[in-house]
């Protein structure tokens, strides 16, 4: 799963992040309701965001290099 990503597009991985984001929102929710099968998967939902997080920054980063070079 950790290398999953890479090969996403910018858009791709944009796209992803917010589904993922969305679905961490819901799991939150039904935490504190209390219908949670594996409380772990918060963890592992919370690592993944995070792991899009850096490859989009660093898509970014690419993107202004690249602007400014030319």
């Amino acid at each position: 799963m950790k290398n999953s990503f890479k090969n996403l597009s910018f858009v791709e991985l944009k796209a992803k992040r917010d589904e993922l984001n969305k679905k961490y929102m819901e799991f939150r929710f039904q935490k504190v309701v209390g219908h949670v099968e594996n409380p772990l998967q918060k963890r592992t939902m919370r690592r993944q965001i995070a792991r899009l997080n850096t490859l989009i920054r660093e898509a970014e980063l690419k993107q202004e290099r690249e602007s400014v070079k030319a």
